[in-house]
């Protein structure tokens, strides 16, 4: 069994409302941008494809399959106890990603109206999905006697600044991973109905989609500009993100490991199912893809992992500030050390696979 870390009963900032996870390096990130210089892309030479996937956003084919049913109508209280807790921690990092989605993407269709009208109509539809996944999954917490103060966490989260380049890299990678996370899931529930403990995983093909037209987005504006994938600089870049998304999908996934256990999916073979689609997905976007089937590749990921959970138990201790930073010293210079292993591990090159696959 893969060791986890167990999360607290929930704090509340009122009756019903929950209050929002302390912010740390895994919780989901609110970010803003350079707008002026999004709006000053040149996408001429990706017009006719990013049209394209703009029409079938428009098109909104998901606009109907968002609807609580007769099955969510009934008393949840029968799910309790660590499985309550873990379910409660998932769809509220799952509400507060999708937000911050959302409100980054109706800040840059705010931004781009006059300038670029195509981008502009692609992000005020794709802000549109992530409100709906959001409203969703906060009214799924409901029927747990909890919910997230959206307008609250508007004001009070920390946004980070990421330049243009970082946007689309990390976006991309987000909307490619969450689409097979929640396909993964959703294939688990098909052939497993005894695990389907909540209608919401029923929804999950249907969500997935609405990730992957995102992804496609995001590729088509990636190789619109040459920059960010036919130089040294951006093959470093594409690097270092594919790493970082990967590392933290280990982190949570094994950190949450209770959850997974719950609903009949093993985290170790998932997070690798994971790992390994998103992969060889980014191989379309990018000029390179991580060495997955390196040997020392998921045994560095699960290490820095393992500091991950020994950290969050030093932090949870009353010691005093002092000694649990000296104990966890040797564990964040650890996870350094992996994480750097993993990323001088050569890679595979994507341009390549491409014009085999043409």
């Amino acid at each position: 069994m893969v060791k986890s870390y167990h999360s607290p009963q929930p704090e509340l900032l009122k009756p019903g409302v929950k209050a929002p996870v302390q912010e740390t390096l895994l919780t989901p990130r609110f970010y803003t941008t350079d707008f002026d210089a999004i709006a000053e892309m040149d996408i001429s030479e990706y017009d006719s494809e990013l049209l394209a996937i703009v029409e079938e956003l428009r098109a909104d084919y998901n606009r109907h399959h968002f609807i609580r049913d007769e099955e969510f109508k009934q008393c949840w209280d029968h799910i309790d106890g660590e499985t309550r807790i873990a379910f409660i921690d998932f769809l509220e990092r799952s509400c507060t990603s999708e937000f911050s989605g959302f409100l980054l993407f109706k800040e840059l269709s705010r931004r781009l109206k006059q300038k670029s009208p195509i981008l502009a109509d692609a992000f005020t539809f794709m802000a549109r999905d992530e409100a709906r996944h959001a409203g969703f999954l906060n009214k799924s917490m409901a029927d747990f006697n909890l919910s997230l103060d959206l307008s609250y966490l508007t004001k009070t989260r920390t946004y980070t600044f990421f330049p243009p380049e970082w946007i689309i890299y990390t976006v991309y990678l987000s909307e490619k991973i969450g689409y097979w996370r929640y396909i993964l899931v959703y294939r688990h529930m098909e052939a497993h109905p005894e695990h389907q403990i909540y209608p919401l995983f029923r929804k999950f093909e249907s969500w997935c989609q609405d990730e992957n037209r995102h992804g496609d987005f995001f590729k088509a504006l990636l190789r619109s500009q040459p920059r960010l994938w036919n130089n040294w600089r951006s093959r470093l870049w594409v690097r270092f993100f594919l790493m970082t998304v990967f590392a933290t999908h280990t982190l949570t996934v094994f950190e949450r490991a209770n959850f997974y256990e719950s609903i009949g999916i093993d985290p170790r073979e998932y997070n690798t199912k994971v790992i390994e689609k998103t992969n060889e997905t980014a191989a379309r976007a990018f000029p390179l893809i991580l060495n997955t089937n390196h040997p020392d590749f998921y045994q560095r990921l699960e290490k820095c992992s393992e500091n991950n959970v020994k950290m969050q138990e030093i932090d949870s201790s009353d010691r005093p500030n002092f000694v649990k930073l000296r104990q966890k010293l040797p564990l964040i210079l650890s996870t350094i050390w992996n994480l750097l292993r993993v990323y001088l591990m050569e890679p595979i090159d994507a341009e390549s696979i491409r014009q085999t696959v043409h």
